[in-house]
């Protein structure tokens, strides 16, 4: 085991400063190259929100598991409530819960919200009437980070800091997922012969599938990134969110930003809460990496169409349908 990953302060970046917001630029970049992890302090998103977040998200875990399933998800729908998640084909020690953004009205039937059932529609508990207003109000506080922090990954690459803004527009496809851990005890022996056996890791070791993953962890830690040849403890840090690299802004990059192996492991008993929002862009997106950023070598991915790779590793999260779709699938060199 090896000491943890870099703490990035984003204050500076709101001043009217460009050095400040250029040193930040320079930090976060070294960051993403490096490690594909590290946390963020000064990041704008009040602390009275993440403590609203958490005793909301508390609530709906103590929830008795009739209504919890009672909003399981689907193949057709993965929003909602799961307690079956697999990772690398191995079931994790977890309860989910997810939600994305809301259905746009009125598209028309050949938009591409509509060709991707992955895309679902949201389901929240009606016994909690704070759930929705509160769980909605952080996402979109995610969701403002998420463009400044794209923006930074930009600048860090040599690209225009709104170089991939146009793919993450009204129809961008971002969700959130509430995180419970441990599973052993959840389900009655039963119902447990019915599905995938539980595998040896809280949650098994896996890239994220989109752009950049913004994290919230309580106290109890068990996260771990595996970069610079060694598996590191991100520790719990009051206050700071996690920031981490995914698959589709490894292609971006043209491998400079390695979207890196995490995992978590059941190192305690005390029940763990972490809770990440996905930042995705338009299921129509083709990611390919930036001109900037093909040397001499070219391209080191075909591109890849983000409804189509986001389609199959959700199906591959919901049940075991064989190999996991990789981003290795689609490399070049």
């Amino acid at each position: 085991m090896s000491a943890g990953v870099p703490v990035v302060d984003l204050a500076p970046a709101a001043g009217s400063e460009p050095a400040g917001a250029q040193a930040v630029a320079d930090a976060v970049a070294v960051a993403c190259r490096d490690y594909g992890f590290f946390q963020i302090v000064g990041h704008g998103i009040e602390a009275a929100l993440i403590e609203a977040v958490f005793a909301e998200t508390r609530g709906f875990f103590a929830l008795p598991m009739a209504e919890k399933r009672a909003l399981l998800r689907s193949k057709e729908n993965p929003r909602g409530y799961y307690d079956r998640e697999l990772t690398k084909n191995a079931r994790d020690l977890k309860e989910v819960f997810d939600f994305g953004v809301e259905p746009h009205p009125a598209l028309p039937s050949d938009h591409p919200k509509n060709r991707w059932p992955v895309d679902g529609h949201n389901l929240w508990p009606a016994s909690l009437p704070r759930f929705k207003t509160t769980l909605t109000a952080y996402f979109r506080a995610c969701e403002a980070l998420g463009h400044r922090l794209l923006a930074m990954f930009c600048q860090g690459v040599g690209a225009p800091a709104d170089a991939l803004s146009p793919f993450f527009g009204s129809d961008h496809t971002s969700f959130m997922r509430l995180n419970h851990y441990p599973l052993a005890d959840l389900l009655e022996p039963d119902l447990a012969r019915q599905v995938t056996p539980l595998g040896d890791m809280a949650l098994h070791h896996h890239t994220d599938a989109g752009v950049l993953t913004i994290l919230l962890q309580d106290e109890v830690g068990g996260l771990q990134v595996h970069s610079r040849g060694a598996w590191r403890d991100v520790e719990p840090i009051e206050g700071a969110l996690v920031i981490n690299v995914g698959d589709m802004m490894q292609v971006w990059s043209n491998d400079l930003y390695p979207a890196a192996l995490h995992r978590v492991t059941p190192i305690t008993d005390k029940p763990r809460l972490s809770l990440p929002f996905f930042f995705n862009p338009a299921y129509d997106t083709d990611c390919a990496p930036l001109a900037a950023l093909i040397g001499a070598e070219g391209p080191h991915y075909r591109p890849v169409n983000w409804g189509l790779f986001r389609q199959a590793r959700t199906d591959g999260d919901y049940a075991d349908y064989g190999k996991e779709i990789q981003l290795e699938d689609f490399r070049l060199v």
